[in-house]
């Protein structure tokens, strides 16, 4: 078999597999079109005058209250956070912190207000500041670019301001950096990846900040802190260091307020909330429930705040901060002025009427940006866009009647106010109902290219099976099966693009690849079907598969229609929700089912009974093999780790009653330090006793008697390697304040520690590629010496790989002859790992990542990995022993069921790690395992963060390989 053609076979695959996944994905993940236009003074969108009133110099649309703003983001400012309860006496950690906008709400209520901030999903913090500055409602497909952000390109409040000529100055989270370009007239950005690093961005916006108030060279500052949301991801919102970060923000609130002058309106906002491990990016209670605190010197509100605060949408502050500062609200903007800041100091009538003016232009901007987006996009339905049209229509002439009434002194003050209440409830209502058409649209999949992804990736699984049984019988099938494919894709990729050159339409290069991959596998079942004919027609001699028994027909069918039927089910059961919400707990299942399917099909074969003789009933059980004890011995030991690797388990948002599992938390986190100490011990044993198990696995099959630089290392580098990993565990586990003045050393050792174990391991693999055979002979004449025979050379074929085991031999026993030619005494040859030939090597390998991944998990998740390799040493024995119960004597093809039960194994193990296929269940803390400072490039964090989701994958792909 032919390197190159297996390697362009796979690489073909690997497309068809990308672009039916890329395919699902476009008709998934939610998208809208961004619209170019930009709002300006001069847009015809002011409402009709009343009384007179007029714009005062420096004021678009509509007469500006405030001249300066200044807008503090506390990352992930849950509500619960900035609510004060003085009927606490035992508050949490995160409770009652923030004392000092409790006092400015009481002790002046017409001055400041709080509210509940509600962000829409998803709530990460680049979707989260595009909210906040568009009014628009960006969509999944934007997390994609949370870490690698572009710049905005949209219509913003940012370009509102520097357009019309107001000063913006910046200073923290270097998000702000890509989204806003060459935007800000003075800035200081401060490096926000690092999720470990509770106190660099929030000290360098504190030494800027007052200063900056102070010098009055600024319109517009913004200062987004990142402790609070960087305290939960490391520790979680229930942990003392949460209430240092709180408190310090209330004391910088307390500061920031003598600072401000009479023309300044203070916001101070949460992009979005956090769970209860600190988490965020879906779209549960916790995590969408942030909070918004509005204060001036001058009074904001007509009226005293409510019982109970308001709950606003996100959107509402961009055309409430355009409007109070007097620029344009942005063109795409789908929030709703909050009225209540438009009051101003008149009567009931002079507050509602500048309340309806706001509403108007408010209305006029929403209904512009709706007429521009249905012309460049099919989204938005017609019939709910009449339905608007007429709302907006109906309210503007029912406005411009009541101020013709007023001005014409018609109406008396009782039956004024009724009108001005209900007109507002009016432009409420559409501006309501228009964010709710949006938000509904936006969130409208695409069912076509889902189905038509999902047909392609169960096409492409097809051809998988039927290359690897059609592979077995014939060498040259990479050769015969990857030209035509690759013909017929090419064809039609070509046609598609000049269709579009003929048409002038813009090209969708996902739609052309997705064609041609489709086009590739109707060219390889066809010329699949062709050559099944035609080795029908030339085989037509030999005896038909009817001459074979019914019972032996039904023995083959049933072998491969368990493993296929339960592969089948979970796949086709993704397309239920309920099963999504629930995989952790099915996937378990499924994998005993299908180990117990097995026993069972090995029992109806007849494999666990012994043949019938006349000694054959001596006791009860005698009838069966003693092979079947041991094989139940290893069922019953699978489903003891199935059962204990459900104690690992992280939590969807979809089960509020559910509670994660302890193991998930950082040691660091941990109150009590005796319970602290013992975790620890237990963890850094667990690692000792793998290493121990390994090394003592090794050593029984002859792997470890040799001295060659890969078995010198597995003595000594493994230790060395277990010594590092428990130093870093022990140092990130200390509290941040208990070491004093080692805090220098600390941070050293926080870097050098993992970096030690990444070189350890690499230096391991390294040596595993260039040497990967321990095989050692030895010459019984000399005491000592050792002849240590490597199987040299890439193997390029199953053939050659059937032969390296024959290969060591012959090189000894030509080694051996060519002694005994040169003495006259005979000899003996000790061989040392023959049988362990092939496994030492991926046992080694398998182990050095294991290493890696533990590393970039908390420390007791260890006890979860120790399970892993456990059950995947349990599962390698019963399929071993179930082939040898079933007759298979061929030592490389491997049972469907095996694939399927890795396949099932890794599947359990993602849950068992602490992973979910949620945003903020994704560990984002691996990126910096071994890095104190930001990145440079997010081609590392990637690397770092999907090696830690797709741990449990990596490491049974390699014991697939090893079975």
């Amino acid at each position: 078999m032919q390197r190159w053609p297996v390697l362009l076979f796979l690489a073909w695959v690997c497309l068809l597999f990308f672009a039916g996944i890329g395919l699902f994905m476009s008709g998934f993940l939610l998208t809208r079109i961004e619209l170019a236009s930009s709002s300006s003074c001069s847009d015809p969108l002011l409402p009709p005058p009343w009384q007179g009133q007029s714009l005062p110099p420096g004021s678009c649309w509509a007469p500006r209250r405030f001249s300066k703003a200044v807008l503090v983001i506390i990352d992930a400012l849950r509500f619960e956070f900035a609510r004060f309860n003085p009927a606490k006496a035992s508050p949490l950690p995160y409770e009652n912190k923030l004392s000092f906008l409790h006092h400015l709400a009481t002790s002046q209520p017409r001055h400041a207000r709080l509210y509940r901030f509600r962000a829409d999903p998803p709530t990460a913090t680049m979707q989260r500041i595009k909210g906040l500055t568009t009014g628009s409602l960006p969509t999944f497909i934007d997390v994609g670019s949370n870490f690698a952000t572009y710049a905005i390109q949209e219509d913003n409040l940012l370009a509102q301001l520097v357009q019309n000529g107001r000063r913006v100055v910046f200073m923290g989270d270097d998000t702000w950096e890509g989204l806003f370009p060459e935007k800000f007239f003075r800035s200081y950005f401060f490096p926000s990846f690092n999720v470990k690093d509770l106190h660099t961005v929030d000290d360098g916006i504190l030494q800027h900040l007052y200063p900056t108030v102070d010098s009055g060279e600024w319109d517009m500052l913004i200062a987004h802190f990142l402790g609070v949301d960087h305290c939960g991801h490391k520790h979680g919102p229930d942990h003392p260091e949460m209430a240092k970060k709180l408190t310090q923000m209330n004391e910088m609130l307390r500061s920031l307020v003598d600072h401000l002058g009479n023309d300044t309106l203070l916001l101070v906002a949460g992009d979005h909330g956090m769970t209860e491990t600190g988490d965020h990016g879906g779209e549960s209670e916790k995590e969408v429930n942030a909070a918004l605190f509005v204060y001036s010197r001058t009074p904001l509100f007509g009226t005293g705040p409510p019982e109970e605060p308001e709950a606003i949408p996100q959107v509402n502050l961009v055309p409430t901060v355009a409007l109070l500062l007097g620029v344009p609200i942005p063109y795409s903007n789908i929030g709703e002025v909050m009225a209540e800041l438009f009051s101003g100091d008149g009567d009931t009538v002079s507050a509602a009427l500048q309340q309806l003016s706001v509403y108007h232009i408010n209305a006029k901007q929403v209904d512009r940006f709706l007429q521009s987006y249905s012309l460049v996009a099919q989204d938005l339905p017609a019939e709910q866009l009449q339905r608007l049209q007429e709302l907006f229509s109906g309210a503007v002439e029912e406005h411009a009647q009541l101020l013709d009434q007023v001005q014409g002194a018609t109406l008396v003050p009782p039956e004024l106010q009724s009108r001005l209440g209900s007109l507002i409830s009016r432009f409420q209502l559409y501006l309501r109902e228009a964010r709710a058409v949006c938000t509904q649209s936006w969130a409208r999949f695409n069912s076509l290219r889902m189905v038509g992804g999902c047909t392609l990736i169960a096409a492409s699984c097809l051809l998988c099976y039927m290359a690897a049984e059609l592979a077995a019988s014939s060498d040259s099938f990479y050769h015969s099966c990857l030209l035509y494919p690759l013909l017929w894709g090419l064809v039609v990729a070509v046609v598609l693009g000049l269709a579009h050159v003929l048409t002038q339409e813009g090209l969708d290069l996902l739609l052309v690849s997705s064609c041609a991959a489709a086009a590739s596998q109707l060219g390889f079942f066809w010329h699949w079907w062709g050559q099944r004919r035609k080795r029908a027609f030339l085989v037509g001699s030999q005896p038909p598969l009817a001459n074979i028994g019914i019972r032996q027909r039904l023995r083959a069918w049933l072998g491969l229609a368990f493993p296929m039927g339960i592969l089948l089910f979970r796949c086709g059961a993704m397309f239920s929700d309920s099963f999504v919400v629930f995989e952790a707990r099915v996937a378990p299942f499924l994998l005993a089912s299908l180990v117990m399917l097995l026993v069972g099909k090995l029992h109806w074969d007849g494999r666990l009974t012994v043949p019938e003789g006349p000694k054959q009933q001596v006791l009860g059980f005698s009838s069966y093999r003693r092979e079947m004890w041991y094989l139940l011995c290893l069922v019953a030991m699978l489903l003891v780790c199935v059962r204990l690797s459900g104690f690992f388990h992280q939590c969807r948002e979809e089960i509020p009653q559910c509670r994660p599992s302890l193991f998930l938390s950082p040691l660091a986190s941990l109150r009590n330090t005796r319970a602290k100490n013992l975790f620890y011990l237990l963890c850094v044993a667990l690692l000792a006793g793998l290493v121990y198990a390994v090394r003592s696995w090794l050593r029984h099959y002859g792997n470890l008697n040799s001295s060659d630089p890969l078995v010198l290392f597995v003595r000594w580098g493994f230790p060395l390697v277990v010594l590092c990993i428990a130093c870093y565990w022990a140092v990130v586990s200390s509290a941040d304040d208990s070491l004093g003045k080692l805090q220098e050393l600390v941070q050293v050792a926080v870097v050098a520690f993992p970096w030690a174990v990444y070189g350890l391991a690499s230096m391991g693999l390294l040596l595993l590629l260039c040497n990967p055979m321990t095989v050692f002979a030895k010459d019984t004449r000399e005491s000592a010496g050792s002849i240590v025979t490597p199987y040299l050379g890439v193997p390029s074929s199953e053939v050659d790989f059937l032969h390296v085991i024959p290969q060591i031999y012959k090189r000894m026993q030509e080694s051996q002859k060519s002694r005994l030619e040169r003495g006259s005494c005979k000899a003996t040859i000790a061989a040392y790992g023959l049988g362990s030939v092939y496994s030492a090597a991926l046992v080694i390998a398998l182990t050095l990542l294991g290493f890696l991944l533990m590393l970039l998990h908390s420390e007791r998740l260890s006890l979860a990995f120790l399970l892993l390799f456990l059950e995947a040493f349990v599962l390698l024995h019963i399929h071993t022993h179930a082939r040898g119960l079933a007759g298979d004597a061929e030592p490389f093809s491997v049972p469907w069921y095996a694939v399927i039960s890795w396949l099932l194994a890794a599947s359990q193990f993602f849950y068992s790690t602490g992973h979910q296929p949620i945003f903020p269940a994704i560990h984002w803390n691996a990126a910096f395992v071994g890095f104190h400072l930001d990145h440079s490039t997010n081609l590392l964090p990637a690397v770092l963060v999907g090696a830690n989701t797709f741990a449990s994958h990596i490491l049974f792909a390699g014991h697939d390989g090893r079975a």
